[in-house]
């Protein structure tokens, strides 16, 4: 984590097993932890991928666990908003809050690229940062 205390937000029904392992704590109610974020990072819902009971509706996922203009005004004057795309607008964050002055996404997505060349190219074998400290 890097130093970060890392906390997940999420329905019961969608978080991990095995998740009191990992360097977070866990809460379902998102309003408490906006109140204590630097950084909120929003993530995907792949609705694809969820079957039968384990999520609740759309229309109650996103008032309960959506970002919104509202539960913005909740973050720290200096917390900012991410998300790593694809978003899906009005269910996990509210397009005002995605086009926000708070919300770096288009940044983080620009960078995500370059990490992950970066990445793939120390994974491929590329030089080292020990080669001439160029």
């Amino acid at each position: 984590t890097l130093g970060a205390e890392v906390t997940l937000v999420a329905p019961p029904t969608l978080i991990p097993v095995g998740v009191e392992s990992w360097p977070c704590s866990v809460s379902y109610h998102l309003d408490d932890a906006l109140m204590q974020a630097d950084a909120v990072m929003m993530l995907r819902v792949q609705a694809e991928r969820m079957e039968g009971s384990y999520f609740p509706s759309t229309l109650e996922y996103s008032r309960l666990y959506g970002l919104d203009a509202p539960r913005l005004e909740l973050l720290k004057d200096r917390a900012i908003v991410m998300h790593p795309g694809p978003m899906n607008r009005g269910l996990e964050i509210s397009a005002d809050v995605a086009d926000s002055s708070r919300a770096v996404i288009v940044e983080q997505v620009a960078n995500g690229v370059n990490v992950r060349m970066a990445c793939l190219y120390l994974l491929l074998g590329g030089a080292s940062s020990e080669a001439g400290g160029d």
